[in-house]
């Protein structure tokens, strides 16, 4: 079993910045990638960014998400948790924020339960 648990989330005023924090537990030795997706109300999920086991990282091909957010890893010592770090929040940023991890040797994603982000104006 795979388990992500994501904090973070909650109400922002616009300007401001918060940052998302995500764990990977359970039966991970084959993790090969954490990211971030969103999903507004009324909208399909989108990806944000990932990171991979390498530490390679990859951002949604949008200047806005390159901009204003960055994914990292905890620590060398702590290489199942992920941030995403959002500075400059707008309102449309409100969404369900969704940590997703990928393995290796396994099609499935891997999803947590999503935290909420309010930005309000």
């Amino acid at each position: 079993q795979v388990r992500l648990e994501e904090s973070g989330g909650g109400l922002v005023q616009a300007g401001g910045s918060l940052r998302l924090s995500c764990t990977a537990s359970g039966s991970i030795s084959t993790l090969r990638s954490m990211g971030w997706y969103r999903q507004a109300p009324g909208l399909p999920r989108e990806f944000l960014a990932a990171i991979a086991r390498s530490n390679s990282i990859k951002y949604a091909d949008s200047d806005d998400v390159k901009g204003r957010f960055t994914i990292s890893r905890d620590s060398a010592w702590n290489t199942n948790t992920i941030h995403l770090q959002v500075k400059f929040l707008k309102p449309e940023d409100t969404a369900v924020y969704y940590c997703n991890a990928r393995f290796y040797g396994r099609d499935a994603d891997y999803w947590g339960q999503g935290t909420q982000v309010t930005v309000s104006s």
